[in-house]
Parts: C-alpha cells; structure tokens; sequence
C-alpha cells in the first residue's frame, strides 16, 4: 500500500514536472511573445491555487480518494488537449484547465499517505513522499526534453495523459479511510472553515516555504531554458539540468540523511533549505557553462531536499485530522500561487534569465529572515 501511495504521488507531479522544460519552447513556437509566455506558463498555477483551496473542503467530506480519482481522470482528458493546440491563447486555455483539474490531485494523496500513517514519523514519510517527488523531478524533465527534442511536445502531452489515466485506475485499489459524509454546509461557510488554520504559526510557516519554494520553481521553469538557449546548449539540456535536482534531492530523502527530518524542529531545516535554494539561483545568474550550471541545480537540490518535507510535516503536525485536507489545500494553494508569481511576474518585467534568478535569490533570503525571526517570537513547535 505504501508503494502504491507513492507510486501515486510520482505520478501527479510528473504531470508538473515533465512540462517545466518545454511549456516556454512550445509557446514560442506557437508565436507567443515574450510576456504572454510567462503568463502562460503561470496560468496552470493561477487556476491549480483555486482548485486547492476547494479540493481541500471536499477532501475532508468525501474523502481523499475519490477526489483523487476524479482529479487523475479529468486531468488525463485535458492532457491530451495540448497535443492539438494551434495558438497562445489556445494552449493558455488548455493550461487554465489543467491548473484546475491537476489541482486537485496533490492534496488528496497528501492527505491520504498521512491520514493512513496516522501521523507517526511525519517527517520520515514526507520525506519518502518527497523521493517520490524527486524521483519524478528526476523522470519528468529528462522525459519531456528527451522526447520532445525527437518526436514533439504533442507526444509528451499524450503520454502525460495516458500516465493520469493509468493512476485514477490504480487509486481504485486504495481502501476508504472513512465513510462518506453528507456536504450540508454551503460554499461561504467552507471559505469561513479556512480561517482558523490562519492563526497556527507552524501552518503559516508552512504556507509560506511553499509559496517561496513555488516562486523559485516558476522562475526557473521560464527561465532556465531561456538561459541554457541563450548559451547555445541542445534545448534537452535544460530537462537535464532540472533532473540533476531531483538526483540529489532524493539521495537526501532516501539515505540515512532523512533522520534529520524527525530530529531537528521542521521550520530550522526550512528556513536553511531557503538558503541553499537562493545561493543556487544566485549562482546560476553568474555562470555561464554546463559544468558549473551542474553545480548550480545539486546546490538546488540540497535545498529542495531540505525544504519539501519540513514543509508537509509542518502541516501534519500542526493541523487536526478533520482539517488536514482544508490544510494541505491551503498549502497547496500557496504552492500554486508562488508558482504563478515566480512566472509571471519575471515574464511581465520581461527580466533576462540573470535578472530573474538574482530578484528571486533576493526574495528567498527575505522570507528566511523572516521565518527565523517569527520562530523566536512565538514557540511553533507547540502552535497546535
């Protein structure tokens, strides 16, 4: 079963993950122009942060498995749609409903692996849910730019599409965590559920890294492959280089090194991840070869190991089980905005691929201050 479960998560983030190297190429082949690429790039995160939100509440009323069946199903259909796209607006069209439906696949598995572990070793099996993460940040780039640069994106798009199919029909196998419960409360009053989960530090600790660590990833899924064009590399190159980030994060996750997880207090190793991420997007605005762009997504992979699974203990330990899916939407929901953010806004100033990479480095270094400082003020560890 716990194979399973993390067979499941590798799946709904290969979904994310083989679609970073090519979505910028495969808008400008469409014509898109400059700015428009980074919205459309941002626009799947824009609609997967609504879908979040709102998986959240169904979540904890239906259970996290047949929104995980629904979800997988529906975003498999939409997949396809990319393969048959003419133009920017079309393929921004398509990337709206992927956001929507991919949306609310995450924090339904989520939900499930710590609901079925009943919360023991939260970090050690976040950080096995991160492997599974990793593996597919490992998998999805090298997939995507390997085929894409020999047979298309559209036949990426039709394989990711076969892959969702194929996990909505493998979460059948999945046991119900609980019986099904009657939806009696309206819409207004699931936004008002939200509203306490606010007032828990470890929770907004949380929200935060997850905002932080998307807004990295937005920038350099636009960015990177821009960067790795302008010195002339082969374009699979760049689905190399993110790969390289999901070796090293998942030798972290696996290795013995995921002892530290359920040793030292979550938000410490959050806040250091930040740190190693910001150092690696510096370092990536200044060099200018393979080898040392190398360097630059191992030093980003240390950061993300760091990161992810203090992130998702954060919200196992701090939310109750009648409030874990509303809570792992909200996280989620910050992922997808940060993600939005991080593309968009580098693509509205139309900054180079340096310019992009340094802004983010900067603001990374910011919110790492400003989670230490909120840790001494106030004792998150006991913010339940």
């Amino acid at each position: 079963m716990h194979f399973l479960l993390y067979l499941l998560i590798f799946i709904s983030f290969t979904d994310l993950f083989a679609q970073l190297p090519i979505t910028s190429t495969y808008a400008q082949s469409l014509s898109a122009a400059t700015g428009f690429i980074g919205f459309i790039v941002g626009a799947y995160s824009l609609t997967n942060l609504f879908s979040n939100v709102f998986a959240g509440h169904f979540i904890d009323s239906k259970g996290p498995k047949k929104v995980m069946i629904v979800g997988f199903l529906l975003n498999g259909i939409i997949l396809f749609l990319y393969s048959v796209v003419t133009s920017p607006v079309q393929l921004l069209f398509v990337r709206f409903l992927n956001g929507i439906t991919a949306g609310v696949i995450t924090p339904a598995a989520f939900t499930y692996i710590t609901l079925y572990n009943k919360d023991k070793n939260s970090g050690k099996t976040m950080a096995y849910a991160g492997a599974a993460v990793g593996l597919a940040a490992i998998c999805g780039p090298a997939f995507s730019g390997i085929i894409s640069s020999k047979a298309g994106p559209e036949v990426v798009f039709v394989t990711l599409a076969a892959f969702m199919i194929l996990g909505g029909l493998l979460t059948l196998i999945l046991k119900p965590l609980h019986k099904k419960q009657k939806i009696v409360e309206k819409i207004d009053s699931s936004l008002i559920d939200y509203l306490p989960l606010f007032k828990n530090k470890g929770l907004i600790v949380s929200f935060v890294g997850a905002l932080s660590l998307a807004a990295s990833q937005g920038v350099l899924a636009y960015m990177l492959p821009l960067k790795v064009t302008s010195l002339q590399m082969e374009d699979h190159i760049s689905g190399m280089l993110m790969s390289i980030f999901g070796i090293v994060a998942i030798l972290i996750f696996v290795l013995p090194t995921n002892r530290i997880y359920d040793r030292y207090q979550s938000h410490n190793i959050l806040a250091i991840g930040l740190l190693f991420v910001a150092l690696s997007q510096t370092f990536s605005s200044l060099v200018g070869s393979l080898p040392l762009l190398i360097i630059s997504m191992c030093i980003y992979g240390v950061g993300f190991a760091f990161i992810f699974p203090s992130m998702s203990a954060l919200i196992s330990e701090h939310s109750t089980t009648n409030t874990r899916g509303k809570a792992f939407g909200l996280f989620y929901g910050f992922f997808s905005l940060g993600s939005f953010l991080g593309s968009s806004i580098t693509g509205m100033f139309s900054l180079s691929p340096d310019q992009g990479f340094v802004s983010i480095a900067i603001f990374l270094i910011i919110i790492s201050i400003l989670i230490y400082v909120m840790v001494r003020k106030s004792n998150v560890n006991h913010a339940k």
